[in-house]
């Protein structure tokens, strides 16, 4: 399943490789990519949303919406 997660707070790529980690330590996650200038993060892998804003969230960001 592939989903895209709008990010706000990221400044620098140091935020966006920190995003992407955080994503990609979730079990299920195939893929991710995070694209610092459109604030957004492409996911593919079957996550739920709850555990995709949780690790948003702990990496000290916030998610302001999954489509």
């Amino acid at each position: 399943m592939k989903k895209e997660i709008k990010i706000d707070g990221m400044h620098c790529e140091h935020c966006a490789a920190k995003v992407e980690s955080a994503l990609s330590s979730l079990d299920g996650v195939k893929k991710v990519k995070v694209k610092l200038e459109k604030g957004l993060a492409k996911l593919d892998g079957d996550v739920s949303d709850e555990a995709i804003r949780a690790a948003v969230s702990d990496a000290g960001f916030s998610v302001t919406g999954i489509e």
